[in-house]
C-alpha cells in the first residue's frame, strides 16, 4: 500500500524519465531523472498523503534514493500512529 502511493507521488511529482510502475523497488531514482528539486516536491507529497513529517536528520538523499528507501523510512515514521 505505501509503495504504490509512493509510486503515484513519483508519477506526479518525480519527473523521471521512466514510469514509476516500472521501476524496481531498489532503483536508483536519480539515475532514473529525478532531480533535486523533483525530490523536494516529493517529499512534501508524501508528507500530505501520509500526514508526517521528515525530520531534519532524515533530509538526505539516501532517503529519496529509491522506492524501497522511502517506503522503509514512511513506514518507520508512521509506526505507532
Amino acid at each position: 500500500m505505501i509503495e504504490a502511493k509512493i509510486r503515484t507521488i513519483l508519477g506526479e511529482h518525480g519527473r523521471l524519465a521512466r514510469d514509476a510502475a516500472g521501476l524496481a523497488a531498489t532503483d536508483d531514482l536519480y539515475q532514473a531523472g529525478m532531480s533535486s528539486h523533483a525530490s523536494v516536491n516529493v517529499m512534501l507529497a508524501l508528507e500530505g498523503e501520509f500526514e508526517i513529517e521528515f525530520p531534519d536528520h532524515l533530509l538526505k538523499r539516501s532517503v529519496f534514493e529509491s522506492i524501497g528507501s522511502m517506503r522503509d523510512t514512511i513506514a518507520l515514521l508512521t509506526k505507532g500512529s
